[in-house]
């Protein structure tokens, strides 16, 4: 629902857009988008900013958001784009920042969705100079709040002409400006169990995957800033350099 607050150009531009971002996604519980600009910026392609705020956003089967807020400032936009064909295309780069609320059920369902699985790699290890490749197969995550996570999994063990099934258990405290992430322990709990070699060359690729300074998504990059796990649910604050409105 548009801010009746907005004037009229800034309404005719946040609807299109609204309308745009909501046929993108499979179903949307609320959804606000809010175009700041006046009749000449928007004659020269500029606003000051843009804001999009939704809950319950169905991105596609079994990947939901419980709560999205985006706000960019100072932006370039392509205003035809927005006005026919829904889409806030940027003209340049610009900074966002991003807060995103999971629940520990949609969450689970992401990460086993046949869409993110086709997209998790396998975890490539060396481990007393032989190669070893887990490939994930079943995720699940508890969040129990104290800002500590539970993961649980099952693996295919790849070494060379051999495949095993590994299942294990592991909890971590997410990274704060006080400390990196922790990661509190690692315990098999299907197979033949794993060598302390094993052991501990995955729990640092963990540690380097959880670490990793920004990762990018259709051209824009993203830092995790803050995380905080309340009892089953996950809030994440990113900030971004973006070169689009990543679509939905």
């Amino acid at each position: 629902m548009t801010d009746n607050n907005l004037k009229i150009e800034e309404q005719a531009l946040s609807q299109a857009a609204e309308i745009g971002i909501t046929s993108q996604l499979e179903g949307v519980e609320d959804i606000n988008v809010s175009v700041r600009t006046d009749l000449l910026k928007m004659v020269q392609g500029k606003a000051d900013s843009v804001s999009v705020v939704g809950q319950g956003l169905v991105v596609q089967k079994d990947i939901r958001v419980q709560e999205m807020e985006l706000h960019t400032s100072n932006i370039g936009i392509d205003v035809l784009g927005s006005l026919f064909g829904g889409e806030v295309e940027l003209d340049h780069p610009t900074d966002a920042s991003i807060r995103v609320v999971l629940k520990e059920a949609d969450l689970n369902r992401a990460m086993n969705s046949d869409f993110v699985r086709r997209k998790m790699p396998s975890i490539d290890l060396h481990v007393d100079d032989e190669l070893v490749t887990l490939k994930p197969q079943q995720m699940e995550m508890q969040l129990r709040g104290n800002n500590q996570i539970m993961f649980s999994g099952d693996f295919l063990l790849q070494t060379e002409g051999k495949t095993e099934e590994l299942a294990f258990t592991a909890s971590a405290i997410p990274r704060t400006d006080e400390h990196p992430v922790l990661l509190q322990g690692l315990y098999c709990t299907k197979g033949k169990g794993i060598t302390l070699e094993l052991a501990a060359a995955f729990m640092e690729k963990a540690k380097e995957l959880m670490n990793l300074p920004y990762f990018e998504y259709e051209g824009s990059a993203f830092r995790i800033k803050n995380m905080v796990v309340g009892e089953g649910s996950l809030t994440l604050e990113v900030e971004a350099y973006m070169r689009q409105i990543p679509s939905l």
